[in-house]
């Protein structure tokens, strides 16, 4: 983060961060993407639209942030000693009723990033690359636990995996992941994948 937005962000506390966070994903599960406004988000929290413009450059890196921070588990706080339990711990951290309804605001963004590049940007630098270094870093710990091997071919596509199966089967089966999918999938793809026991 560069000086000038770590200057700008000092100026909210990490209370009112998370409750501006918490109103963005209320309000995105509450009418989607393109209907959410800076002007809703303001009179949602209480803030002004230039407290807002001051600390994200706009709704689409106001967006990326709240989802980023928002996360009920982060990648890094997971280490169960194995890849395979580390990638079990996932699934089981998330409240399956939460994970719904963040099903549906995700392909309302998917859709809408393909259509407007600032908010494609914006996920992709401030939620989809922190996350993609939160699974190298989980994998090259199993290397380091000489769990992994380090040339296993599989092992730069963890979250490719992990996220396709999860976006194959609404399409497919016409079903969304659940808890059980999700950790059969794990079990009988990924796992043999990685050449884990």
């Amino acid at each position: 983060m560069s000086p000038e937005v770590a200057a700008r962000r000092t100026r909210l506390t990490p209370e009112r961060e998370r409750e501006l966070y918490t109103a963005v994903v209320e309000l995105l599960r509450e009418v989607g993407y393109e209907a959410l406004t800076m002007d809703a988000v303001a009179a949602r929290t209480r803030a002004s639209k230039a407290t807002l413009y001051r600390q994200w450059k706009g709704k689409p890196e106001l967006v990326a942030t709240a989802l980023r921070h928002h996360k009920p588990v982060s990648l890094g706080d997971i280490d169960t000693g194995s890849l395979k339990g580390d990638l079990h711990e996932l699934v089981r951290a998330h409240d399956e009723n939460e994970i719904k309804r963040d099903q549906e605001v995700m392909r309302g963004l998917a859709h809408a990033a393909f259509q407007n590049e600032d908010l494609f940007r914006a996920l992709r630098e401030l939620l989809i690359e922190p996350e993609l270094a939160s699974f190298r870093d989980l994998v090259q710990r199993a290397v380091d636990r000489g769990e992994l091997a380090a040339d296993n071919p599989a092992r730069d596509f963890v979250p490719h995996m992990l996220f396709g199966g999860a976006l194959a089967r609404p399409i497919i089966e016409g079903i969304d992941p659940d808890p059980v999918y999700t950790h059969r999938y794990i079990d009988a793809v990924v796992v043999p994948a990685l050449g884990l026991s």
